[in-house]
């Protein structure tokens, strides 16, 4: 028991210990009682299940507020803010992700769900990492500022660009190194089957594939929001909580917003403004 009461990166490990099993326990919910039969979500079950994610994400900033004081409070409500209005752009490339891969709807949210997991993996070791470096180093705020800057500015000229998700190096890596099926095979994402020489082999699905990339897009994208948090606060509790309950609601409202994705013509330029 006394190894809980550690302390990891400023906080006591069972408070870290907690975070991931609620949010363990939120995917299983998620995955195991609300979509237990895979099923194309609507905008309305989007809309739903993405405000009764929000509202468990301001309910953590309750316990925040209660736990750490209204500082903290603020800080990751701001973070919390921003981290949703910069992972939108997100959004998108998602859905030409699953275009690409041709990954019917109905199974487009279980490779969100999953892919949440590996935001936590990944932003974790970025977050660890960021914080450490922060720690040891201050001034590397400034840069992490100075990056923020240039990549608006950078978005700004490059608004109008289409991502074209079949000249991905990762893509041309999978199709080229990877045995893939032509074809889904429902909800899974490795098969037994046998190849061209007869032999019983494993491959990877298309859904596999589209999962490979969901986690790609979401570290290129974490390369931009997390320095953008950190510019807010220094606390990695706060910069992993903040981001974490953000994309597990803008994941739940991904059906709503791809089905509004033509209307967003001036996203580009609104995530640009909020950068710089």
């Amino acid at each position: 028991m006394e190894l809980l009461f550690i302390e990891f990166l400023s906080k006591p490990l069972w408070t870290w210990v907690a975070f991931v099993a609620a949010v363990g326990l939120l995917l299983a919910f998620d995955l195991g009682v609300l979509h237990r039969k895979s099923h194309a979500i609507g905008v309305k079950e989007s809309l739903g299940l993405s405000a009764f994610y929000i509202a468990i994400g301001l309910g953590f900033g309750g316990i925040i507020f209660w736990w750490m004081g209204g500082q903290a409070a603020t800080e990751y409500l701001t973070g919390f803010v921003v981290e949703k209005s910069l992972a939108m752009d997100n959004i998108f490339v998602i859905a030409m992700i699953f275009s690409y891969f041709a990954i019917p709807a109905q199974y487009q949210h279980r490779v969100l769900v999953y892919g949440i997991l590996g935001v936590l993996i990944l932003r974790g070791i970025m977050i660890a990492a960021g914080a450490a470096i922060v720690t040891e180093f201050s001034w590397v705020l400034y840069l992490f500022a100075a990056f923020l800057v240039v990549t608006g500015i950078k978005m700004l000229f490059t608004a109008e660009k289409k991502h074209d998700v079949s000249k991905s190096r990762a893509v041309q890596f999978m199709n080229k190194h990877l045995n893939m099926t032509k074809e889904l095979h429902g909800e899974k994402f490795f098969v037994r089957q046998a190849d061209s020489a007869g032999r019983v082999r494993t491959f990877v699905t298309p859904l596999f594939g589209a999962l490979v990339m969901v986690e790609l897009a979401d570290l290129i994208f974490a390369v931009d929001s997390i320095p953008a948090i950190f510019a807010i606060t220094t606390d990695p509790y706060i910069v992993l909580t903040s981001n974490v309950f953000a994309i597990l609601g803008l994941r739940a409202l991904y059906f709503a917003l791809a089905a509004m994705v033509d209307r967003f013509v001036y996203l580009k330029y609104a995530l640009a403004a909020v950068l710089i």
